[in-house]
């Protein structure tokens, strides 16, 4: 095949060839444990979302606070392995945040930023309006002096905040939620650990891979006002975004590895069948009705999912035959 076109690319599904104009969409799951069904089902959609508008579908995995683990790339791998087994395929390199720190560093140096000690205790103490559970940072080290900085670097090791100008919201457009507007703080940009915060490297990477379509869970969307903030302070255009209902266990709690039999492995199902029951939780496939990655493709429509919350049901599939 002759060389595509700069900022173009091609994904093979099935017999077809989709060619992806400039943009792009994207998975990042972090390598701390296999992935399951309710991340899938995440991945699987952004997969959806990005070739259905002709967009190229990029993997990244994030394992800055996993870079140090020593199971993490074993894990990363079983991950992979999953998505692709289920047909999704992707484009480019698979990105390791791990690799990125000095992109990181560089994007940090060109904002307004100070240190700050504040522990989460008090922080909560300190802000008495909590937003839907959040709660804005109450500007504690704003202005401390060069002389009162010294002195707290000797009790703790300073995070990283970014400096915005106070009362700042941002808005930012979802394809499920409709305009969603948030506050954006002086939020973290490295953690007192030394790690680069999520929120900064989520949009330092996007921004690098050309991403312009961000599908994740819906309990992220109270992040997208800052990083849609962020996104223009270096230079960029905020992305679009699409949070999508979660997996929950029976009792409406978010899905976990503690649930039971959620991951692929645990299952024990052909690839086949998960890809199956994720489509019919999706309303893209009849009840035990066999399905692949491009059928998917086709009958794709973002605005017939469902808007609820999936309840899975962990030791009723362990037993389903």
């Amino acid at each position: 095949m002759p060389p595509l076109p700069p900022g173009e690319s091609t994904a093979a599904v099935g017999s077809k060839r989709y060619q992806a104009r400039p943009g792009a969409g994207r998975y990042a799951p972090s390598p701390t444990s296999d992935l399951h069904l309710g991340n899938l089902r995440t991945a699987l959609l952004a997969w959806l979302f990005a070739r259905s508008t002709g967009r190229a579908y990029r993997l990244r995995i994030e394992d800055l606070d996993t870079a140090r683990v020593a199971a993490a790339p074993e894990v990363a791998r079983r991950q992979l392995a999953d998505l692709a087994a289920l047909g999704m395929d992707h484009d480019g390199e698979i990105v390791r945040q791990s690799e990125r720190l000095d992109a990181y560093a560089a994007a940090a140096a060109g904002l307004e930023t100070y240190e700050c000690f504040c522990t989460r205790r008090d922080i909560a103490e300190a802000s008495r309006a909590p937003h839907d559970g959040w709660r804005p940072y109450p500007g504690t080290c704003r202005d401390l002096t060069g002389a009162e900085r010294a002195v707290r670097r000797t009790e703790r090791p300073a995070a990283l905040r970014v400096r915005v100008p106070p009362g700042r919201t941002m808005t930012v457009t979802d394809a499920l939620a409709g305009r969603y507007t948030g506050p954006v703080d002086d939020f973290v940009l490295r953690r007192g650990d030394g790690v680069w915060a999520y929120n900064l490297a989520v949009v330092v990477d996007d921004l690098a891979a050309g991403v312009d379509q961000v599908v994740r869970g819906a309990d992220l969307l109270d992040s997208a006002p800052r990083q849609a903030w962020l996104a223009e302070r270096l230079g960029g255009t905020a992305p679009g975004y699409a949070h999508v209902p979660l997996a929950v266990n029976p009792q409406g709690r978010r899905l976990a590895k503690r649930d039971g039999a959620v991951t692929m492995a645990e299952l024990g199902w052909p690839a086949g069948r998960v890809l199956g029951l994720l489509a019919g939780s999706l309303g893209l496939a009849a009840p035990g009705e066999p399905v692949d990655a491009e059928l998917l493709l086709a009958r794709f429509d973002p605005a017939a999912l469902p808007g609820e919350s999936w309840r899975v049901d962990a030791q009723a599939l362990q037993h389903a035959t």
